[in-house]
């Protein structure tokens, strides 16, 4: 019955169990992504499959015209795209687990298609990159840094108009009233739109190829730099029109105005370089056209060889009747390719959805015990908003306000996960304070002395934090089973490797805050965060799980 299962049947049946195991192994990842999409910054994305299927349908007559060859190559980026996958949920990091799923398709695309048919649709391929979100870490620093950018640029376009403006931080004082860069107004709901309209216009522009890779990378500056200008215009329209400039109907408006404008730019450059750089234009054209006629000339030379009239028409009947037999042609739907494929997703989604790679583990001691006394410390306890609670996922936490014989303050905050699942992991203070107005100064690893401890020394991260004339040092570090990390690449790597071998991913954030005094040196500050540090560990070291 099998061998009589025609070619459209054939994809269709091996289509469908394709996108049952796919399915099955990224449900969970691409369920987030699409919650993603709801976020203004990223609502563009609905968008992009529909893209995407143009682009393939302009395609089409070459599709067609290129016979498919299966081959083994595809191997390496479906299991290339499996290892992702497993980094991913044993991580914690969802968008190592998109990128698995665009590695995957590929490779199975090259499996069935074969290299000269997938690279007719190549770009399409490629182009399903866009519509995955960035990893939150990326996300709030670039975010972060745009803000900072943007208001920077306010400021100095109303300077320029010799209007009075100062900045701290994202705050822009005006003199009467004071304007805050909120995320609305950092760039990314207009950058990575507009990176996907400049692509998509290099890709169509008859230029090029390095004309079109400088559309690609100007379209960065420029979002940056007229989004900055969107910003100095609220401070110009303000002393009018008042708040509602900057906020509402006004707000949105013109956002999208600034967007439209800075597509224009981006078109405006392509035609400038065109103009500017016309001969080479020209000569571009002309050689593809010149190189389109030789191979239809080509193509009609070899069709039109001078052959006896009798030899010409039993090649024509010989031609069709070959036709006709690759269209009824039956086929094997279990090719060697097609089995290996559905043995790799099989076994990734059974494993992935049965075993659990994740135990829970309970803290040693409640943070409920935790002395409000350490040493010449003596601290008050504090609580978080249920909002923060719900939002950080953590199995228990402590605050506490410390203050010293000299009544010098530190804020120590510790936050304990079970285990850390996608999306249930912990939050770097690198990407949370940044998000809230502070700007990282000094930021970098030190190493702490510990002499009362068993450990030598502690690494920590440490910044110095600005926020509208307020300064304050941070420490901030993640015990993990008994090892310590700075960085969450490092993070993920320990939660990987512990959940394969432990199915363990337990792990805590400790965060201390200390003003810097008007007066005080930061090194007055160091050290007594340090001492304060000292006196926390062995402490903190009981009621964390090793």
């Amino acid at each position: 019955m099998l061998k009589d299962i025609n070619l459209k049947t054939e994809s269709l049946i091996k289509g469908t169990i394709y996108s049952g195991l796919l399915i099955a192994v990224y449900f969970t990842s691409h369920q987030v992504m699409f919650k993603w999409w709801q976020r203004e910054d990223y609502n563009y994305c609905y968008l992009i499959p529909f893209v995407i299927l143009y682009l393939i349908w302009e395609k089409k007559d070459a599709l067609i015209a290129t016979p498919a060859r299966p081959g083994w190559m595809g191997l390496l980026p479906l299991v290339f795209g499996l290892a992702l996958f497993w980094l991913g949920e044993l991580g914690g990091e969802f968008y190592t687990m998109y990128i698995s799923s665009w590695f995957v398709l590929l490779g199975l695309l090259w499996l069935h298609l074969g290299w000269r048919k997938l690279r007719v649709i190549l770009f399409p391929i490629a182009f399903i990159l866009t519509m995955f979100p960035p990893p939150n870490l990326i996300y709030f620093n670039l975010s972060l840094r745009l803000k900072l950018i943007s208001s920077w640029l306010g400021v100095w376009v109303l300077q320029s108009l010799g209007k009075t403006a100062y900045r701290e931080g994202n705050i822009i004082d005006l003199g009467f009233t004071q304007l805050q860069v909120v995320d609305a107004c950092n760039g990314l709901r207009y950058l990575f739109p507009l990176i996907v309209l400049a692509i998509l216009v290099a890709y169509f522009a008859r230029a090029a190829w390095w004309k079109k890779v400088l559309v690609v990378l100007s379209s960065i500056p420029i979002s940056i730099f007229v989004n900055g200008l969107r910003i100095a215009s609220v401070g110009l329209l303000y002393p009018i029109w008042g708040p509602q400039v900057a906020e509402g109907f006004f707000h949105d408006f013109s956002g999208w105005v600034i967007f439209m404008i800075s597509l224009g730019i981006l078109l405006g450059e392509l035609w400038i370089l065109n103009w500017i750089f016309k001969e080479k234009q020209e000569t571009w054209a002309r050689s593809q056209k010149s190189e389109g006629k030789n191979k239809e000339n080509e193509r009609i030379a070899q069709s039109s060889k001078q052959l006896p009239a009798a030899e010409r028409q039993a090649q024509s009947v010989k031609l069709k009747a070959t036709s006709e037999k690759q269209k009824k042609e039956t086929i094997k739907i279990f090719q060697p390719q097609f089995i290996v494929a559905i043995m790799l997703l099989g076994v990734t989604a059974v494993i992935g959805q049965t075993v659990n790679f994740r135990e829970e583990v309970p803290i040693a001691k409640s943070f409920g015990d935790f002395p409000t006394r350490i040493g010449a410390w003596e601290g008050k306890l504090q609580t978080m908003d249920q909002k923060f609670i719900d939002g950080l996922n953590f199995s228990d936490y402590i605050i506490v306000n410390y203050r010293n014989d000299s009544n010098q303050p530190v804020n120590f905050y510790t936050a304990y996960y079970e285990s850390q699942r996608k999306g249930e992991s912990i939050h770097s203070p690198s990407s949370c304070l940044p998000g809230s107005g502070w700007e990282f100064n000094q930021a970098g690893k030190v190493h702490i002395s510990l002499s009362q401890s068993r450990r030598q020394s502690l690494p920590v991260n440490r910044a110095v934090m600005t926020n509208v004339g307020q300064r304050q040092l941070s420490y901030f570090w993640f015990p993990m089973r008994g090892r310590v990390a700075t960085n969450m690449w490092e993070m993920k790597l320990f939660n990987f490797w512990d959940a394969l071998t432990q199915q363990r991913t337990d792990g805590a954030l400790v965060r201390l805050i200390t003003p810097i005094g008007k007066n005080e040196k930061v090194d007055d500050a160091d050290a007594r965060l340090q001492a304060f540090t000292r006196e926390l560990f062995p402490v903190l070291d009981q009621f964390l799980p090793q």
